[in-house]
């Protein structure tokens, strides 16, 4: 059976409501897979031992809109993956509120799983979307995407691609 083109296979959205679970599972959801694999990033109460409200989200979004589609472009490439949707929150998020969306559907678990973890790694090396936690005490502060060892360099080396 023939793939469709590259283009009908990628869901990209960026979004100051809140984010829809739902919409990324229909989006990706298919007959001739028998796996979906879904991250949901959603605001916790707390991080680094300090108590957060809320978080707000800030993005240069012609740009993250690109590369979020490089990356699902990338997972594509490099695992048996049928379709990406990838959806990811801008302005303020309340505790326990999605941030971040990521489904993706194969006919086999473990390339959805490697896509969906390489995916989160990714969009927080490449994407030029910001985040600002809000604190119970009053103060609040921006945080620095944590740095994303390169596969080559860990000692995991769960995310394998389809060539490995």
């Amino acid at each position: 059976m023939k793939k469709p083109d590259t283009e009908s296979r990628i869901h990209v959205v960026i979004s100051e409501q809140e984010l829809k679970l739902n919409d990324s599972i229909k989006f990706v959801a298919d007959k001739t897979c028998g796996a979906t694999a879904t991250f949901l990033g959603s605001t916790r109460d707390n991080n680094l031992g300090r108590q957060v409200k809320f978080l707000e989200y800030e993005a240069y979004e012609p740009m993250a809109d690109r590369k979020l589609s490089q990356i699902a472009h990338e997972m594509i490439d490099n695992w048996e993956i049928n379709k990406v949707s990838i959806q990811h929150r801008v302005g303020r998020v309340p505790l326990g509120n999605a941030s971040l969306v990521v489904s993706v559907s194969s006919k086999h678990r473990k390339d959805a799983f490697y896509a969906c973890e390489f995916s989160i790694n990714r969009i927080k090396e490449i994407v030029p979307i910001w985040k600002k936690e809000y604190y119970k005490n009053g103060n609040s502060g921006w945080l620095c995407p944590v740095r994303v060892i390169p596969r080559q360099q860990r000692r995991d080396k769960t995310v394998k691609r389809k060539n490995e």
